[in-house]
C-alpha cells in the first residue's frame, strides 16, 4: 500500500509538471496600437505566424467603430512573429495586412513578441 502511494504521489508530481509548463507558453505581452481612418467600421484580428493561433480566437475579431486609437495587448510567446489583418466589416475584399483570413502579403504588418512593448500607431485609411 504504502508504494501505491508513492507512486501515485511521483505520477500527479509528473503531470503537474507537465501542465504547469504548458501553461506557461505566453511569457511576454506586446501591444498593437491601431487607429482606423476609414470611413465605415472595420474588424481586426491578430495572426501569429510562428504558431496556430490567432486574437482574439478563430473565427472572432475585434471592432474599430471609431478614429480612436485602441491598444491590443496580447499575451504571446517570445520571438514569435504576429501580423495583423483588418477588413471593412462585412466586406472582407476592402483590407489591410494580411487581411481577414491571414493569406495576404503586407509590409510593416508584422511584429516580434519581445522586440519591443509595442508597435507604433498604425493608421488604416483608404
Amino acid at each position: 500500500m504504502r508504494s501505491f502511494r508513492l507512486l501515485i504521489c511521483v505520477a500527479m508530481t509528473a503531470l503537474a509538471s507537465l501542465f504547469a509548463v504548458g501553461s506557461a507558453q505566453a511569457d511576454e505581452t506586446f501591444t498593437f496600437r491601431v487607429k482606423s481612418d476609414y470611413q465605415y467600421k472595420v474588424q481586426i484580428a491578430f495572426f501569429s505566424q510562428s504558431r496556430s493561433y490567432v486574437w482574439p480566437g478563430p473565427g472572432r475579431a475585434f471592432s474599430l467603430d471609431d478614429a480612436r486609437t485602441q491598444s491590443f495587448p496580447l499575451s504571446c510567446e517570445s520571438g514569435e512573429k504576429i501580423c495583423y489583418g483588418a477588413w471593412v466589416t462585412g466586406d472582407g475584399n476592402l483590407s489591410w495586412g494580411v487581411g481577414p483570413k491571414n493569406d495576404q502579403g503586407c509590409k510593416n504588418c508584422c511584429f516580434v513578441c519581445g522586440d519591443a512593448d509595442m508597435t507604433p500607431v498604425l493608421t488604416l485609411s483608404d
